[in-house]
């Protein structure tokens, strides 16, 4: 009689546990993430977009289990005001983004493909051209390591007339330092334009192509919160299509000199 209460017992509590286990609902397949920071400026592909002046940046993401993704993101920018292409607005940057990610099986390699919309609100000056531009994009990834071809769609890349077919070329390192908080980033890119911009003095791989490097270092803070410092500097970069190589030129400082950056920002 004993063994039968014992017996009845765990029976009861297996078949209570599985009940709980089944009531659970399932994972969901949808994740939503934002994130939000305070920069000390706006570095994008080696050049400052803000004149040196700090940046608000933000954004937030969709995610699917099945890899798909869209998100949107935007800072304050002024290039555009400061080299007099946009008599009224382009002080914003907004993107706007799709794709697909995941993994070669159960391995370390991964992917991600999409398209990247940028878009700058504003009406332009006579003789200028809207900066809004379309990217596709392709990446792989190891790790910490990972190499990433965007490629132009529209013949106004930035700016740029006559400029589909331009890419940027991206080898990226975030290696998380062992028994720390802090990760070491680093990055080449390449940036290389197509084209030819009508009355130009040269074709616009000569005027607007260069190559840039970032060194910094994350810290990982409490609350999601991450802090860190990364030093910028380009080389290649031709006066005659920025005009920024020397101080006075069309930009108030240069947009492609040596810079330190500091943030802080958040992810939700």
């Amino acid at each position: 009689m004993f063994k039968k209460s014992i017996i009845a017992g765990l029976t009861t509590a297996a078949l209570g546990s599985g009940l709980a286990q089944a009531q659970q609902p399932p994972a969901s397949p949808h994740t939503y993430t934002g994130n939000f920071g305070l920069f000390s400026q706006y570095i994008f592909r080696g050049l400052t977009q803000t004149n040196t002046e700090p940046a608000l940046q933000g954004g937030f993401d969709y995610g699917h289990s099945s890899g798909f993704y869209v998100g949107t993101w935007g800072s304050n920018v002024s290039w555009l005001q400061d080299g007099g292409s946009y008599r009224a607005g382009g002080s914003l940057e907004l993107d706007i983004y799709g794709g697909l990610k995941g993994t070669f099986g159960k391995t370390d390699f991964g992917y991600d493909v999409g398209l990247l919309y940028y878009w700058y609100p504003g009406d332009i000056t006579g003789g200028f051209w809207k900066a809004d531009t379309l990217e596709v994009y392709g990446a792989l990834s190891w790790k910490w390591l990972s190499g990433k071809l965007s490629y132009s769609l529209r013949d106004e890349t930035f700016g740029v007339p006559d400029s589909r077919g331009t890419y940027y070329l991206d080898f990226t390192a975030n290696y998380p330092i062992p028994n720390t908080k802090l990760t070491l980033v680093g990055h080449i890119g390449i940036q290389t334009f197509d084209g030819q911009t009508p009355g130009a003095v040269a074709n616009n791989d000569t005027l607007y192509s260069y190559k840039d490097w970032k060194l910094g270092l994350n810290f990982s803070l409490p609350k999601d919160f991450t802090a860190g410092i990364f030093y910028t500097d380009t080389s290649g970069v031709d006066n005659r299509g920025y005009g920024s190589v020397s101080e006075g030129g069309v930009y108030p400082k240069n947009i492609a000199k040596s810079a330190v950056t500091v943030f802080v920002q958040k992810t939700f």
